[in-house]
């Protein structure tokens, strides 16, 4: 397949910018939700079928090449948003900032919406060229897998526990369709056959020496035992616990855990639950090594935690 199919997904990317200005100024007139859920839906449609026709002669045999060319365009969007919410740019989604989705206006929405129009938007690009060249593109997918789950799993839960559960809308089924997606996206990721047959090779191979002789699996070891201990502690003050030490770290440290949107609370419980139990079983695969998923496991973690770094729970 010729480069051309790559280059289209990034123009049709582009073309979220005049859209959301368009849409802006036709539906903030009507002052509509409801308006402003069909016409996202009629646009991510005719990207849909745009996408479709501009490839008919040479369509991609991946059916993820639609999914992420589709993801490409919701990236600029966020990335619109985060600037809208900024100030840098006015005029694109105000509508949507003020009347569409509560949940965006957060310091936890506004951040991932920057995560999303940055970070997400080169992994799509970068998988859109993957399969357009033929190469395989697993490595980046697995880090997405990670974030996008991290992402998912605290937008349902902070909708259901926090401020903002009354107020979901329609919107909400969008994103839930936009997960539903996903979660197929990540099964076929997880389907691909493997490209680290030398570093396999390495971690068979591990068993032979003993744990003095591999100094960095030593360092990685040592720091394992602290940061689970410092990841249920985050989990303990998330859950309100009313011991001294966990009170002083929450007005001292993390202030933001009393956000009555529920956010970063969901967050520090998603962490204990997601990277507690990673930690035990990454030194599990340091003491007894030779596990072959150590790899794929990582890839997964490392995209997740990324993403919470920058919706700001360093």
């Amino acid at each position: 397949m010729s480069a051309s199919a790559g280059t289209g997904v990034f123009v049709l990317s582009l073309s979220s910018i005049p859209s959301c200005y368009l849409f802006n100024s036709l539906i903030y007139s009507n002052n509509s939700s409801d308006a402003f859920v069909f016409a996202g839906c009629a646009a991510v449609l005719i990207l849909a079928i745009s996408a479709r026709f501009m490839f008919k002669k040479k369509a991609p045999a991946d059916p993820l090449f639609y999914v992420y060319a589709v993801y490409a365009f919701l990236s600029v969007v966020n990335l619109i948003i985060g600037l809208e919410q900024d100030n840098i740019i006015y005029g694109f989604v105000t509508f949507y900032l003020k009347e569409a989705d509560p949940h965006i206006n957060t310091a936890h929405g506004h951040m991932i919406s920057y995560w999303d129009g940055w970070v997400h938007y080169l992994m799509y690009l970068l998988m859109i060229a993957a399969i357009t060249w033929g190469d395989s593109y697993r490595t980046i997918g697995l880090y997405w897998v990670g974030s996008f789950l991290m992402r998912a799993i605290v937008y349902i839960l902070g909708n259901a526990v926090g401020k903002y559960g009354s107020q979901v809308g329609p919107l909400f089924l969008l994103h839930m369709l936009y997960i539903s997606v996903s979660v197929w996206a990540c099964f076929r990721i997880f389907s691909q056959p493997s490209t680290q047959d030398a570093q396999v090779t390495n971690i068979q191979e591990a068993p032979r020496r003993s744990l003095l002789r591999r100094p960095l699996d030593l360092l990685f070891i040592i720091y394992l035992i602290p940061a689970f201990g410092f990841c249920v502690l985050r989990g303990l003050v998330a859950l309100d616990c009313s011991s001294k030490c966990c009170q002083d770290y929450t007005q001292l440290y993390e202030p933001y855990l009393k956000d009555p949107s529920a956010y970063p609370k969901v967050q520090m419980l998603v962490n204990m639950l997601y990277s507690g139990p990673y930690y035990i079983i990454t030194l599990y695969g340091l003491l007894v090594p030779g596990c072959e998923w150590m790899p794929d496991l990582t890839l997964v973690h490392s995209g997740a935690l990324a993403q919470v770094r920058t919706a700001g729970y360093s």
